[in-house]
C-alpha cells in the first residue's frame, strides 16, 4: 500500500472532529433514512416520484418553521410566538389575495408573508435584544397578541388564496426530478450555509454559547440577537405562504398545532436547547422523521390522537438523548443515589451518627435584635408593596371606568359576587404557577391538565352527586401526579421546565382525545354546579371557599419553610443548595402544587358551566402568567407575594368584565392580555447596574 493512501493521523483527527462537531445531524440523517425504508415497507408499493413529493410538502411547513426555531434556540431563546405568526400570514394571504392573481403576484405575496414574520421578528427582537426581557414571556405575549389580531382578521376558516401559489410551492422545480418543496428547503439550507461562513454565523454561537464572553471578545450581542428574531421571523412567514398554498384557504388557528413539533424537530435534529450547537440542518431531518413518524401510524392504522403523544413522548426523549454524558442532572443523580445508598451501608448518614450536641458554652452577650423589629408596617414591607400596590390602583381605576361607562358596580353586591366567582379560576393557578415562577420555572403544561381533569369528572361523575365523593379525590390525584411528573423531569432528568411542560401539555393533549374520543361526556354533579353557580344568601358558595384558599396561599408561601424554601431556589439554585435547602424535593412538591391547582380549576369550570369540554383550559395559560407578572412577581424568580399575584387575578379579571360589557370583539381580549403582561415585565422588572 503506498504511503499516500494511509489517512495521516492529523486527518483521522479531522474527520473524528467532524464526526463529533456534527454528531446530531448524523444521527438525524440515517434515522431519516431508517424511517423512509420503512415508510417504503409499509406502503402498498415502492415509492414513486409522486410519493415522494407528497411527503417532501407534507413536511416542509414544518421543516421551514423549526429553521427559524433552531436559529432563536442557537442564540439560546426560545420563541414561542412562531405558530402564531404561520397563522396570521395565512389568514392575511386568503383574506386580501384576488381570486384572480397570477404570476408575478405570487413572489409580491409570498414576500409579503415573510415581511409578515419579519416585523413579528423585530418586535420580538426588540424586547428580548434591546430591553434585555425574558425570550419566554415576551414570545408568548406575542403569541397572544397575533393570535388576536389573527381573529379580527378573520375569525373563522374561509377566505381564498389563489391556485397559482399551490401550483408553485406543490409543483416541480425540474419536472419528473426536483419537486419544489424540496428545492425550496434546500435553497433554506444554502441560506443558512452561506450565513454560517458570514461574521454573524461564529458569533451566533457565541452568544448561545456565553453572551458575556461574546460581549468581551467584541461581539455586537444586541445586534445579533435582534437579527436572529427578524431571520426567524422570515422563515415562520415563508412557513405561512406554504401552507396557504397547500390548503388554498384560511385557518386561523393553523400554526396553533405545530408550536410542539417544532420543539421536537430541533432537539431530534441535534440541536442543543440553551444554544451554541447544533444548526438548521439537522432540524429538517427532525421535521422530516416527525412527519413519517405521524404517517406510518396513520398507515398502521393507529388513531390521529397519538400524534401529540408521539411528539412529546419523542421530545423528552430526544433531549434526554442529546445530554446524556457524565456530567449530566441524571447521572449526577444517579451517582448520588449511590453515595446514600453506600453511607446508609456503613451508618454514616447523619441521622444515623450521634446527636449529641458537643459544642463548648460560650458567652455571647446580649442577643443582636432584627433591624427589621421596631419599625412600621410599611417600612417593613416596602419592597412587597413597591411591586403589589400598582396592581391594586389599577384595579381601583378600572372598577371606577365600570362605574362610569356601564353602572351598578361600586355599589352592587351582585358585581362583586360575580367578580370573586370569576377571579376564583386565575386565583387558584397564581398560586400554582407563581409557585412555579418564583423558583425561576414556568408550567405550560395548565392548559391541557385543567382540560384532562375537567373531562375526566365529567366522564366519572356524569351527573351524580355520589360519584362526586370517589371521583373528585381521584381527579386531583390525577393531576397531582401530572405534576409530580413534571417535576421528575425538570429535577432528575435535567429537562427544562419549557421543554418539560410544553411536551407533557402535548402529551396530555392526546390523552384527552383518547379517552374522550374527540366529545368529551358527562355532565356535573348537581353539588358541584351549586357550588359554583347557587347562593347562600348574596354569596356563591365559592365565594367563602376563595377566601380560605387565599389565606391559606399566603400562609403557605409567607409563613413555612417550604415558602422560605421556594423564595431561596428563585434567587439561586447554587446558593440554595450550598445553604442545605432540599431543592430537588422543593421542586418535585413545587410542581406536584402546580398540577393539583390546575386540576382544581379544572374540576370548578366543570361546575361552572356543567360540563367539560375539549380546550377548557387554552385561556388560562397566558392569564395564570400575566396576574403573576402583573402582580409585581419576578419573571425570572426569587420575588413576588401571593397577595400581588391577587392583585393582578383581580385586574385582569375586572378589565375581563369591563370589556364583556362594551361592544369590543372578544380577540380585543387576548391581544389586551399580552399588552399588558409585556408592559408589565417591562415596568417592573429590575434595574441592571
Amino acid at each position: 500500500m503506498s504511503s499516500a493512501t494511509i489517512p495521516s493521523p492529523g486527518g483521522r483527527a479531522t474527520i473524528a472532529r467532524l464526526g463529533a462537531d456534527n454528531r446530531g445531524v448524523l444521527i438525524a440523517f440515517f434515522v431519516f433514512l431508517a424511517l423512509l425504508g420503512l415508510v417504503n415497507f409499509v406502503s402498498s408499493g415502492p415509492l414513486t416520484y409522486f410519493d415522494i413529493s407528497f411527503l417532501s410538502s407534507g413536511g416542509a411547513t414544518l421543516a421551514l418553521a423549526s429553521v427559524g426555531q433552531t436559529l432563536v434556540i442557537l442564540s439560546g431563546g426560545f420563541d414561542l410566538s412562531a405558530g402564531a405568526v404561520i397563522s396570521l400570514v395565512n389568514v392575511v394571504l386568503a383574506q386580501s389575495m384576488d381570486p384572480m392573481t397570477t404570476g408575478p403576484s405570487v413572489v409580491l405575496w409570498t414576500l409579503a408573508g415573510i415581511g409578515i414574520g419579519m416585523l413579528t421578528g423585530a418586535f420580538n427582537g426588540f424586547f428580548v435584544a434591546v430591553l434585555r426581557l425574558q425570550p419566554i414571556v415576551v414570545t408568548l405575549s406575542t403569541m397572544f397578541i397575533l393570535q388576536g389580531i389573527t381573529l379580527l382578521v378573520m375569525d373563522k376558516p374561509g377566505g381564498f388564496v389563489s391556485p397559482d401559489l399551490g401550483a408553485f410551492y406543490l409543483g416541480d422545480a425540474i419536472p419528473g426530478f426536483l419537486p419544489m418543496p424540496v428545492a425550496l428547503i434546500l435553497a433554506v439550507i444554502v441560506a443558512w450555509l452561506w450565513l454560517k461562513n458570514t461574521r454573524f454565523g461564529p458569533a451566533l454561537y457565541a452568544v448561545g454559547s456565553d453572551p458575556d464572553a461574546a460581549a468581551a471578545a467584541g461581539v455586537r450581542v444586541v445586534f445579533v440577537r435582534f437579527m436572529v428574531y427578524v431571520i426567524a421571523g422570515g422563515c415562520y412567514g415563508l412557513a405561512g405562504v406554504f401552507i396557504s398554498a397547500q390548503t388554498g384557504s384560511g385557518d386561523p388557528l393553523v400554526g396553533n398545532s405545530l408550536l410542539l413539533s417544532m420543539f421536537a424537530a430541533v432537539v431530534v435534529g441535534g440541536t442543543r436547547l440553551g444554544g451554541g450547537k447544533g444548526g438548521p440542518v439537522g432540524t429538517v431531518f427532525g421535521a422530516y422523521i416527525l412527519m413519517m413518524v405521524v404517517n406510518i401510524l396513520l398507515v398502521l392504522n393507529v388513531s390521529a390522537y397519538y400524534s401529540t403523544i408521539a411528539e412529546g413522548t419523542i421530545l423528552i426523549l430526544a433531549v434526554l438523548a442529546g445530554s446524556v454524558s457524565r456530567s449530566s442532572e441524571l447521572a449526577n443523580h444517579l451517582r448520588t443515589f449511590g453515595d446514600y445508598v453506600s453511607a446508609r451501608r456503613r451508618g454514616t448518614l447523619p441521622r444515623q451518627l450521634d446527636r449529641t450536641d458537643r459544642r463548648l458554652k460560650t458567652f455571647l452577650g446580649s442577643p443582636k435584635t432584627d433591624p427589621a423589629v421596631g419599625h412600621g408596617f410599611f417600612e417593613r414591607h416596602r419592597e412587597t408593596l413597591r411591586f403589589a400596590l400598582p396592581a391594586y390602583v389599577c384595579l381601583v381605576l378600572v372598577i371606577l371606568v365600570t362605574q362610569l361607562w356601564l353602572g351598578r358596580t361600586v355599589f352592587s353586591p351582585t358585581y362583586w359576587n360575580s367578580l370573586a366567582v370569576l377571579s376564583s379560576f386565575l386565583a387558584l393557578l397564581a398560586l400554582g404557577q407563581g409557585t412555579v415562577i418564583l423558583t425561576g420555572g414556568l408550567d405550560l403544561s395548565v392548559p391541557w391538565v385543567v382540560g384532562i381533569s375537567g373531562i375526566v369528572l365529567a366522564g366519572m361523575v356524569n351527573g351524580s352527586d355520589a360519584a362526586l365523593v370517589y371521583a373528585l379525590p381521584l381527579v386531583l390525584a390525577m393531576a397531582a401526579l401530572i405534576g409530580f411528573a413534571n417535576g421528575v423531569g425538570v429535577v432528575f432528568l435535567g429537562i427544562s421546565p419549557i421543554v418539560m411542560t410544553l411536551a407533557m401539555n402535548g402529551i396530555l393533549q392526546g390523552f384527552a382525545l383518547l379517552y374522550s374520543q374527540g366529545t368529551p361526556a358527562g355532565f356535573a354533579a348537581p353539588m358541584l354546579r351549586w357550588f359554583m353557580t347557587g347562593r347562600i344568601g348574596p354569596v356563591t358558595p365559592v365565594v367563602p371557599f376563595l377566601f380560605l384558599f387565599v389565606v391559606g396561599a399566603v400562609l403557605l408561601l409567607g409563613k413555612t419553610a417550604f415558602g422560605r424554601r421556594v423564595y431561596a431556589i428563585g434567587n439561586g439554585l447554587r446558593a440554595a443548595r450550598l445553604s442545605g435547602i432540599s431543592v430537588d424535593r422543593t421542586l418535585l412538591l413545587v410542581y406536584t402544587l402546580s398540577g393539583f391547582c390546575a386540576g382544581l380549576v379544572g374540576v370548578l369550570l366543570t361546575g361552572f358551566s356543567g360540563q367539560a369540554s375539549l380546550g377548557m383550559g387554552d385561556d388560562y395559560l397566558l392569564p395564570s402568567i400575566a396576574v403573576v407578572v402583573v402582580g409585581g412577581a419576578l419573571i425570572t424568580g426569587g420575588r413576588g407575594h401571593y397577595l400581588g399575584m391577587l392583585g393582578g387575578v383581580l385586574l385582569l379579571t375586572a378589565l375581563q368584565m369591563l370589556l364583556a360589557g362594551t361592544n369590543l370583539p372578544y380577540a380585543t381580549r387576548a391581544i389586551l392580555y399580552g399588552l399588558v403582561v409585556l408592559l408589565a415585565v417591562v415596568a417592573l422588572r429590575e434595574k441592571r447596574t
